[in-house]
């Protein structure tokens, strides 16, 4: 390790600056391409629930790419009546669906290294690398970004103003006049957490130029 490499972790550790630059985020934002998820399932239980479609598409050059869609169902070995009426997914509906095995390596295939978007990350993310691990496969260690997390540092800090512990993506979708006509399917939510994101971005570039790394501080 070198002087100045010593100096800095010394200076981390007493915290008087932050982590360093990842020098591969340190460039535009519209450099990357995203991919912007969700899932539908049948609960909410990480262990005993299951994952009825996964719908995702991209962002590349900060637009949305209508012509490259991913959305699959899986087979469904668990099922829950209650749940139906959420993302209305019934066995009979789903007429093109495939293992739940099949569905992952495809997933897996069309991400990438993208960096990936969600409401609420930490649910999709889970429910996907548990059914990795299901299968024998190895978790997603792709970056990613929650849009109920980014859309927090648009809100003005004042007293005056209630701000929640949680912010829905019907929340964002109000507050950014986006349509819920799809809401409660995979795609349909994945395309209005990508309109939102884009809509965020947009409200923080009002403040200060913004690179890529500072979506992750």
């Amino acid at each position: 390790m070198t002087l100045k490499e010593r100096i800095i972790e010394s200076l981390q550790i007493l915290g008087i600056i932050k982590e360093p630059i990842d020098e591969k985020l340190n460039r535009p934002i519209e450099s990357e391409r995203f991919v912007v998820l969700d899932t539908e399932t049948t609960g909410f239980d990480y262990q005993n629930d299951r994952i009825l479609c996964i719908g995702a598409l991209t962002l590349e050059n900060g637009v949305i790419n209508l012509q490259n869609v991913f959305e699959h169902y899986m087979d469904q070995e668990h099922f829950d009546k209650s749940s139906v009426q959420i993302h209305g997914i019934i066995r009979s509906d789903v007429l093109d669906h495939k293992s739940e095995v099949q569905v992952l390596q495809l997933f897996l295939d069309y991400i990438g290294d993208s960096i990936i978007i969600a409401h609420h990350t930490l649910f999709d993310m889970t429910m996907i690398n548990n059914a990795l691990l299901r299968n024998g496969m190895d978790k997603i260690k792709n970056k990613t970004l929650d849009t109920a997390t980014l859309y927090k540092k648009t809100l003005i800090k004042s007293n005056l103003i209630e701000r929640k512990d949680h912010y829905t993506l019907d929340d964002l979708a109000d507050k950014f006049d986006i349509s819920k006509k799809d809401r409660h399917t995979a795609v349909g939510d994945a395309y209005i957490t990508a309109i939102a994101f884009l809509k965020i971005v947009k409200k923080l570039r009002e403040k200060k130029e913004m690179m890529l790394y500072q979506l992750f501080r």
